[in-house]
Order: structure tokens, then sequence, then C-alpha cells
């Protein structure tokens, strides 16, 4: 079961997912409407603090293709596309592309599936970045295949047990569901018990 651990915002966070082992580490980018917001300078400074073996995803929201090649360029391995991704500007991404649908765009997720540049699909809420839930009922309908699929939306260490049973996702991903409740950043506590409740339910 892979592990997504989103938003980092500091090289403290950094040690954090160092140290929970995880397989995937998500930085915001290009989206200033977002508290986890970081520059691309910012982004290749916390990239030189994760372990080697940690795949480095970009999050953005309908970038440009200028961004996408800041972004190629800055040492991702991968880049995780929310809101609007037009094929013609896919075909041009030389980068993994995990594209992110919700539940307002889950019926453009067969657009998506023949295209060789996506690797994976990320499930998330309305509102990604909310911590909110969705109805999981309305992913299980979904047809699956070989490529990556991860579930987000509104986990934490609490109910992504349950989340892992009711859909069998290869990955889970979360940001909010692991920050401090009254304080900005995430909290090594909470890391340590949703990667504990991860692998106590797939191990």
């Amino acid at each position: 079961m892979k592990i997504k651990i989103c938003g980092l915002t500091t090289i403290l966070e950094t040690t954090y997912v160092n140290e929970s082992q995880a397989d995937f580490a998500g930085m915001v980018l290009f989206f200033p409407k977002s508290k986890r917001n970081i520059t691309i300078s910012q982004a290749r400074i916390l990239i030189e603090h994760l372990n080697p073996e940690i795949q480095k995803v970009a999050v953005v929201v309908s970038p440009t293709l200028s961004q996408i090649r800041t972004i190629e360029e800055a040492g991702f391995d991968y880049i995780q596309i929310h809101g609007e991704l037009p094929l013609d500007l896919l075909e041009q991404i030389h980068l993994p592309v995990l594209k992110a649908f919700n539940v307002s765009d889950m019926n453009r997720y067969e657009e998506y599936r023949s295209f060789s540049q996506v690797a994976g699909y990320v499930w998330d809420a309305q509102e990604p970045g909310s911590g909110k839930v969705f109805d999981w009922n309305l992913a299980k309908s979904l047809p699956r295949d070989d490529k990556l699929w991860l579930l987000a939306g509104g986990l934490n260490p609490d109910n992504v047990a349950s989340a892992i049973k009711a859909l069998q996702p290869d990955g889970v991903d979360v940001s909010s569901g692991v920050e401090y409740d009254n304080a900005p950043g995430k909290d090594p506590e909470k890391i340590r018990r949703f990667v504990t409740s991860v692998r106590a339910v797939t191990d």
C-alpha cells in the first residue's frame, strides 16, 4: 500500500516524511488560494531534503505549459493535476501524470485512461485539501486498470483503515488529516499514527 503525504511547506516537515518512510511527498505549486502553496524555489529546497527513494509530486490546478516546464526542471518525479487538463497539453508533458478527480468530474475518467502519460489517478473530495470525505461508493463502481489508484479526500489516522477496506486502493493520500488542529503545519504524531493505521491493515 503506497502512502502519499501531501502539502509539505517546510524542511521540518520533510524530516517527518523521511521518518515515516512514505512513498510519495506532495507539494502545492502555482495555487495561491491554498495555504499550503509554496514557490518553486522553496520546492527545490524541500526536494533536496527528502530521501531519494521518496517520489516527489508537484500538485497543481489547471497548469499552463510554462508552469509544467518549470516543474519538470525542478526535480519532481510526478505531476498531479487537478482541474482542467486539455488532452493536447497532456501529450506535451514529460513527467508521469497523476490525474486528480473529485466528485464533480469523475465522469471524465474515461477520457484520460488511454494516455500513456497518465500513470495513475487521485480520487479526491469536492474541495481538495478541505479535509472533507466524499462518498466512497462513487468511486467503487469505476472500472480499474493497471495504473496507480490513489484515494484522497478527508483521510486521517482514524478513518484510513476503513477507507482501505472499502475501496482497496493502491495507495492513500493525506494532507489536512495529518496537520495540527489549532496551528499550521504537519503533526509528526498524526503522521506516525496514519502510517501505523495503513500498515496495520495492509501488512
